[in-house]
């Protein structure tokens, strides 16, 4: 067994300057066990993953979700969310990902880079996008209700999101511009990437010194979303609608992805707009609106059953207290046993 950086047996020293003075943390951001490399961003990111999937599973049921049928969806929207980052990352970055034809191994060389998501390169926003396009589907034809998925969904990619960006830390990555802040950081590689980008940063309006440290933004983020993780877990219960909680997780996690990507130096751009910085003040400025006026919605309406919550309800109630679904909810389930059933009947009148 051997700790590697990029490969190598040399650690990235990492410096905390206002923290630790000139002492720095050696950094690695893989492990080889005889012939196979586990790197700690992908083993990081699985953790939260599996973390997000246990706390789903126990409280499923307390919104009215079947763990039984919600698997078929987490498994879909996990490897919808996989393919959806790495898509949207490439996309932003076509220009570093360019596919090379002047001969097959430089195109197989350009092409392989593609897929080879634990080297890092991977969006957010396009993880969420591709889970909730596939898992959404999944729990459609399940049918399962989705509101009611979503919000405990939500509370679980703030919990993997908080963990998983721990390996921007091992990667040394995800960082934004100087401070002088006591927990700033800075390394030969931070300097190095600093460097070669001062030009282009300062092109849409950040000025860098590379042997400045700078802002430790994926600690920012996983703080952010580890708080939150415990705050919307707390106002399950108190949730208005079924949704509410979705919604409130993208207004959260957009509010704090809007002010740290402002200090990222390694944001996805169109022109001078950072997409995620775009697409983060959209989502806050949507979500809150709905949530606003979901709830005015629910305050005029003199109707108990008005989105009522799906717990509420009777197949709700049966799922929540694991009790067998009713016959008219077994048919929908699995309309074969209602030909069955058919069938069993035509005999019996036959004879």
């Amino acid at each position: 067994m051997e700790l590697l950086y990029q490969g190598t047996s040399e650690p990235n020293l990492l410096y905390f300057p206002g923290l630790f003075g000139d002492n720095p943390i050696p950094i690695y951001n893989m492990i080889q066990i005889g012939p196979v490399r586990i790197t700690f961003y992908g083993l990081l990111i699985a953790t939260g993953m599996l973390l997000a999937m246990i706390y789903a599973f126990k409280v499923f049921r307390k919104v009215g979700v079947d763990p039984d049928k919600a698997i078929d969806a987490i498994i879909g929207g996990i490897i919808g969310g996989i393919v959806g980052a790495r898509i949207y990352f490439v996309a932003f970055n076509w220009g570093s990902y360019g596919l090379d034809f002047s001969s097959w191994d430089s195109f197989w060389a350009t092409f392989s880079r593609l897929f080879k998501t634990w080297e890092g390169g991977m969006a957010i926003y396009g993880g969420l996008i591709g889970a909730l396009l596939i898992g959404g589907l999944i729990a459609k034809w399940r049918k399962i209700p989705l509101p009611a998925l979503l919000d405990v969904v939500g509370i679980g990619f703030l919990l993997g999101q908080g963990i998983g960006r721990w390996g921007n830390f091992f990667n040394v990555e995800a960082f934004g511009d100087n401070t002088t802040l006591p927990w700033g950081m800075t390394s030969e590689s931070i300097s190095r990437y600093l460097a070669i980008h001062q030009s282009s940063l300062e092109k849409i309006g950040v000025a860098i010194d590379p042997q400045v440290p700078v802002h430790p933004t994926f600690f920012y983020e996983s703080v952010w979303c580890l708080i939150g993780f415990i705050l919307l877990a707390l106002y399950l219960k108190h949730r208005k609608f079924d949704g509410e909680v979705f919604l409130i997780y993208l207004a959260y996690y957009g509010a704090e992805r809007f002010l740290v990507e402002g200090l990222r130096t390694d944001s996805l751009m169109i022109g001078s707009l950072r997409v995620s910085q775009l697409l983060a003040g959209v989502l806050v400025l949507a979500s809150v609106l709905a949530i606003l006026i979901i709830r005015s919605k629910i305050k005029g309406n003199h109707d108990e059953n008005y989105l009522k919550l799906f717990v509420l309800t009777e197949e709700g109630q049966r799922i929540a207290q694991k009790l067998p679904l009713l016959k008219e909810e077994a048919v929908q389930e699995n309309p074969d046993e209602k030909t069955a059933a058919e069938e069993e009947e035509k005999d019996g009148s036959d004879h």
